[in-house]
């Protein structure tokens, strides 16, 4: 349940941090808003993770699944580049996501 708990956290890290490019700096009211929440909720499944697994784990995780989904979104949402290089380093820290989860318990 935790690892659950935590890949809705790092999905809602994405939401968030592609978020803060829609407020605008936090000017726009409900892209504000939305942003906040997705911030708030993404702490607390990220907390209620760390009760079973390490913090070092849970966070490397965390920020992996934003790092990720969030280069992704980038390429969808704001036409960035998708050179080969880019897309080898980002399947390489899916490869690194993918072995914290194989070697936690």
């Amino acid at each position: 349940m935790a690892w659950g708990f935590l890949f809705l956290a790092g999905l809602l890290e994405c939401g968030w941090a592609i978020g803060l490019k829609y407020t605008e700096g936090f000017t726009k009211l409900w892209p504000s808003v939305f942003t906040l929440a997705a911030m708030v909720v993404s702490f607390g499944l990220l907390s209620i993770s760390l009760k079973s697994i390490p913090v070092g784990t849970a966070y490397a995780v965390w920020t992996g699944i934003g790092a990720v989904g969030v280069a992704i979104l980038g390429m969808i949402l704001f036409d960035e580049p998708r050179d080969i290089w880019r897309l080898i380093c980002i399947l390489l820290i899916v490869t690194g996501l993918i072995g914290l989860r194989m070697v936690s318990e």
